[in-house]
């Protein structure tokens, strides 16, 4: 049991340790959320001082290295959209999701949209080739048995390597604004369902996702009825879960779901249990009692009605200049959320 006398001596340590460590993140000029940074410092002497193994200490010290070298590789870029583009590394250039993948790259690219890759062969490379060296960015996975990809955008400070999966998998999920998965291997499933999870779960902001196949492919028609047949058919998740997932073989169809989702929708903000949805253009009156009547069953209390920035939008200065869209939603209502924003985004009022 720890005595008033040890709570004290420990008290005081920390304390003196803090200003130890502020002195240090000064004189290194990280000026800027110092906070923060201490926490990241404290973390890593916090290891130190528990005796994390060499091993467990050489995991924190590669993760946080290596998510420095992403923020940075995507730094340059704040603001401009992010498409990710996943699918095998060993599809070959004749083939059409080969060329798909370049299509839809390419449409989005012309759009402004920069292109997000694994930095790998094979989709990968058609999604870089088809953007060009301007608008990709890679972040490849240092694998014993691959072959890497051609040389498409080196050395161009577009691309990082990675030894860890889980650190290349979140700065490949972060930075964008939508998605588009072609058929692939493991891989390719475990970033496709990791999506869906993040999406299902609401640990990711409401985002366009599209299942792209080859002309008259069966490959994501077989995924979709695998998911609807065993795990919406065994009571797993819910009957329409893929209902917010777009199950295509047109490139053309691709790039229309990702750049749509956006026309209106802007950004959401949980305000405790209230939703804040913020829009480029204030729906009418009559189209607000519209989407009162048909989202009627997505309010846990009260409707859907108009507001100013909250206080906590206030103090972060975040979108202020937005109109805003205030409910209180059902829990596990993610499937009504995506179709609140379909409609959003399809009113006669929304930027055209």
């Amino acid at each position: 049991m720890t005595t008033g006398n040890q709570q004290h001596s420990e008290d005081v340590q920390a304390a003196e340790l803090r200003e130890r460590l502020d002195a240090v993140i000064a004189d290194a000029g990280a000026l800027g959320h110092r906070g923060l940074i201490r926490r990241i410092v404290s973390t890593g002497i916090g290891l130190g001082t528990d005796g994390a193994t060499r091993l467990d200490l050489k995991i924190t010290a590669t993760a946080v290295e290596e998510m420095r070298a992403a923020f940075r590789l995507f730094a340059p870029f704040v603001g401009v959209p992010k498409v990710t583009i996943f699918g095998s590394a060993r599809t070959q250039s004749h083939d059409p999701l080969w060329v798909g993948a370049e299509a839809a790259a390419r449409g989005l690219a012309e759009l402004g949209w920069m292109v997000v890759t694994g930095a790998g062969p094979g989709i990968m490379e058609a999604a870089a080739t088809g953007a060009g060296p301007e608008r990709s960015l890679g972040i490849s996975i240092r694998l014993p048995f691959e072959e890497a990809p051609l040389d498409v955008a080196a050395d161009d400070g577009h691309r990082i390597a990675m030894k860890y999966f889980f650190t290349r998998k979140l700065m490949l999920v972060k930075e964008s604004r939508g998605f588009i998965c072609l058929p692939g291997g493991f891989g390719t499933m475990d970033e496709t369902f990791e999506l869906l999870t993040l999406q299902q779960t609401g640990k990711m902001e409401p985002m366009p996702i599209v299942l792209l196949d080859r002309a008259g492919g069966t490959y994501w028609q077989g995924f979709a009825r695998f998911v609807t047949e065993e795990l919406a058919g065994s009571g797993l998740i819910a009957v329409d879960d893929l209902d917010r997932v777009l199950v295509t073989d047109s490139p053309d169809a691709a790039i229309a779901e990702v750049t749509g989702f956006w026309r209106n929708y802007d950004s959401l903000r949980w305000q405790g249990e209230q939703l804040v949805l913020r829009v480029r253009a204030e729906p009418s009156d009559a189209e607000l009692d519209d989407l009162n009547e048909r989202f009627s069953g997505l309010c846990e209390v009260g409707a859907i009605t108009r507001s100013g920035p909250l206080a906590s939008e206030i103090a972060d200065d975040d979108a202020l200049d937005l109109p805003r869209l205030v409910l209180t939603p059902r829990r596990r209502a993610v499937g009504d959320l995506y179709r609140l924003i379909r409609a959003l985004n399809e009113l006669d009022s929304a930027p055209r």
